[in-house]
């Protein structure tokens, strides 16, 4: 009973973390298949689709400036925008336009200028997206899958925007991209050569782009530069066999060294799952600075992460040392503490810039620590004498000797901090251990010999050494 009971506990736990990470429905689209609720009339010729076959890649995260990410061919208009903006701004098309415009948290007359900064391109790898049907006069999200050949319109940043065939408006993919379960139906069947492994999600490029390099997909060793905003008529080749140098890029940061590849005409290849951060520092790249690569091919760099920069810098510490604090009034910790290591974070997220290396002397008396009650400059630490008194040295003449004789033998001078402290002009600071100060004579005591008339005593601390010495016979009366 006991195992039963074990196995279904375990059973149970699963269940639960099954409830938790569902998988994600996505909607197939096929190549050339006509969507069963558009936006725009499929046989209209708005766009035209292609037989592109899908390509690895090495991660499924691909930011839109990714050379031969996308696409063209020679033949222009794969996408006829101009018709599709007089469709949307046609006064009988109000409530589509509207429809449309909302997808795209657009207004209806920001739609014409939208549309002008719009690029046309062919997917040339299994793409997920946010897709859009329109049914009783709204724009209905769902995710969709869509097959490489399928012509869209990206914006400058290098994300679908719009299904050219259809006009249906197009958003970013949002998920877990590790557990979708597509659906061919409606007569998008599976196609040759689907790899769920290979499935992409493009996410913007760190910048807007002037122009677009595509790999023609009738002729995969010639290349296309297309201005972002034209539709084909401006178009430039390249060859794309044309071997290009890695670039230098270890130092530089993830933001840096995909720029600088793209630019160079090389994609970016990463170990993670997720993009790094662009502020991550690449450490290596293989290949190696110098090797020569065809037009899109990938460049995998590594990167190391950077720490987390703290919310505020922490106050410095009292200086190293096993006596007490200073008035500073810093914090303490176990141990011995150095003026490096104030903040309770981790070392690695401590500010490099605000502390003093390990070691060194407390700080500056410019600026008190936090919670000090006075500056660092007029109070001396608690752990030292009070300060010496110069103005007035003390006097003991009044004083006068003992009237009992001659000390006992072999008894020595005991420490003069038994005897009234010197009058100072001003109390010294901290004095709570001192001997309370009267105006009365001292005590007689035997054990103050009569030199002290003819010696005063040293500018030092009242709470310096004891005397050692014996008294001389001469004071004997």
């Amino acid at each position: 009973m006991r195992k039963i009971a074990v196995l279904v506990v375990f059973l149970l736990a699963l269940g639960g973390c099954d409830a938790r990470a569902p998988l994600v429905e996505v909607r197939a689209i096929a190549a050339g298949v006509p969507s069963l609720a558009p936006f725009f009339a499929e046989d209209s010729g708005l766009g035209r689709d292609a037989r592109v076959r899908s390509r690895p890649v090495p991660s499924g995260l691909q930011q839109g400036d990714t050379p031969g990410l996308y696409g063209g061919t020679e033949q222009p208009k794969i996408c006829d925008v101009e018709r599709l903006k007089r469709f949307l701004t046609a006064p009988r098309n109000a409530g589509k336009a509207r429809a449309w415009a909302t997808a795209l948290e657009l207004r209806t007359d920001q739609i014409p200028g939208y549309l002008d900064r719009l690029t046309p391109v062919l997917l040339r790898h299994d793409t997920l997206a946010l897709n859009h049907d329109y049914k009783k006069g709204k724009a209905v999200p769902f995710r969709a899958l869509l097959q490489a050949g399928i012509a869209v319109l990206v914006d400058e940043k290098g994300l679908p925007s719009v299904k050219c065939s259809c006009g249906n408006p197009l958003l970013p993919f949002e998920g877990d991209t590790g557990r979708i379960s597509v659906t061919f139906e409606d007569g998008n069947e599976k196609w040759q050569g689907y790899d769920r492994a290979e499935v992409v999600v493009v996410r913007p490029a760190s910048r807007e782009l002037e122009r677009i390099a595509l790999v023609d997909v009738e002729d995969t060793e010639r290349g296309i530069r297309r201005p972002v905003g034209t539709t084909g008529e401006a178009d430039s080749r390249f060859d794309a066999t044309e071997r290009r140098a890695v670039p230098r890029l270890a130092g530089t940061t993830f933001r840096e060294a995909s720029r600088r590849l793209a630019d160079a005409g090389l994609a970016i290849a990463y170990g993670s799952e997720g993009l790094p951060p662009d502020r991550a520092r690449v450490t290596a790249t293989e290949p190696g600075a110098g090797a020569e690569l065809p037009f899109g091919a990938y460049v995998t760099v590594r990167v190391a992460t950077p720490p987390a920069s703290p919310a505020s810098p922490a106050p410095p510490a009292p200086p190293a040392g096993s006596g007490p604090t200073s008035t500073g009034g810093g914090p303490t910790g176990a141990g011995p503490t150095s003026t490096g290591a104030t903040s309770q974070e981790p070392p690695s997220q401590r500010p490099r810039s605000s502390t003093a290396p390990p070691g060194s002397e407390s700080p500056s008396s410019s600026a008190a620590p936090p919670g000090s009650g006075s500056p660092a400059a007029s109070t001396p630490p608690r752990s030292s004498a009070p300060p010496t008194v110069t103005s007035a040295p003390p006097t003991v003449t009044s004083s006068p000797p003992s009237a009992t004789g001659t000390p006992p033998k072999g008894t020595s001078a005991p420490p003069r901090t038994t005897s009234p402290p010197p009058r100072p002009s001003s109390p010294p600071p901290q004095a709570s251990s001192q001997p309370p100060r009267t105006t009365d004579p001292p005590p007689q005591t035997t054990s103050t010999p009569p030199q002290t008339t003819s010696s005063p005593p040293e500018s030092g601390s009242a709470g310096s050494a004891p005397v050692t010495t014996a008294p001389a016979t001469s004071a004997t009366p």
